[in-house]
């Protein structure tokens, strides 16, 4: 008998940490189950979902970069996420082969800073891909003040503040960046490969919230300058750990021993 498994997609996959998350917790839970990563292009999307959607074992998958928004044409979208989120970072398949999509993202990045109150207050987010998607969409639900978002492409940014009722405005990744209560890395600059974020931050409140969900390397250029600063960070790590929580209930049936998360943390950065 087959073990039931899930796995991440992405291209590239190498550096992604799910892996580890989840066999952690699968072991600690004893579950006789499996997590991988696969390397999916985008030309291999369509194939690579009529395969698993006839494999029984096959729980689901997490979809990291550059797949969120791709995927969503190739799987049901029961929860209107499509028209909510507008990326999808998780497939999931029922016991018919049906595979449904949805979001762990919003959630997974709004837990770390849940106790904050943003209500009113100015906020800052770098990208307008998936991630970002999922960023605005938790940050509109957070009654917060005007929005800028740093990109390369104008319209792009200005189409994501529309679509969520956002105010706010548009500025080059260059840009200096406004004073705000929140700045949010939302790509996959200062990931391993990628060019660096290295912004000056000197005009920053004490009380701003530096938050990089970059978690390959650990410690980007961003937060290193915050911490230099003197402002609160979160790592990338703390999305990641939670977006993954939310998965991998939806496919193992079983919460994650989130009691264990300092002894994950500690395995992730070895």
């Amino acid at each position: 008998m087959t073990l039931p498994y899930a796995e991440v997609i992405g291209d590239p996959i190498a550096q992604s940490k799910s892996p580890v998350i989840h066999k952690f917790w699968l072991e600690k839970l004893g579950i006789a189950g499996d997590y991988r990563k696969t390397h999916i292009t985008a030309d291999g999307l369509e194939a690579f979902f009529r395969e698993r959607a006839a494999d029984p074992a096959w729980k689901g998958c997490n979809v990291t970069v550059p797949h969120k928004q791709a995927v969503i044409r190739f799987v049901e979208d029961r929860g209107g996420v499509g028209d909510s989120i507008g990326a999808m970072n998780t497939v999931i398949r029922l016991d018919d082969g049906t595979l449904i999509g949805t979001n762990t993202d919003a959630a997974g990045f709004y837990g770390p800073i849940a106790d904050l109150d943003l209500a009113g207050r100015d906020v800052v987010v770098i990208g307008a891909g998936g991630a970002a998607r999922a960023v605005l969409f938790a940050l509109s639900r957070a009654a917060v003040g005007e929005v800028t978002i740093l990109n390369r492409t104008r319209e792009t940014g200005v189409e994501l503040l529309r679509h969520f009722g956002l105010k706010g405005k548009v500025l080059p990744l260059d840009a200096p960046i406004p004073p705000a209560a929140l700045i949010v890395n939302a790509s996959t600059l200062g990931m391993t490969g990628a060019p660096d974020f290295d912004p000056d931050l000197s005009d920053q409140p004490d009380d701003c919230v530096v938050y990089d969900i970059v978690y390959a390397p650990l410690q980007t250029a961003l937060l290193a300058e915050a911490e230099a600063q003197g402002l609160e960070t979160v790592d990338g790590l703390a999305m990641l750990i939670g977006q993954a929580a939310v998965a991998f209930e939806l496919f193992f049936d079983r919460e994650p021993p989130r009691l264990f998360d300092e002894e994950l943390r500690k395995l992730l950065t070895a």
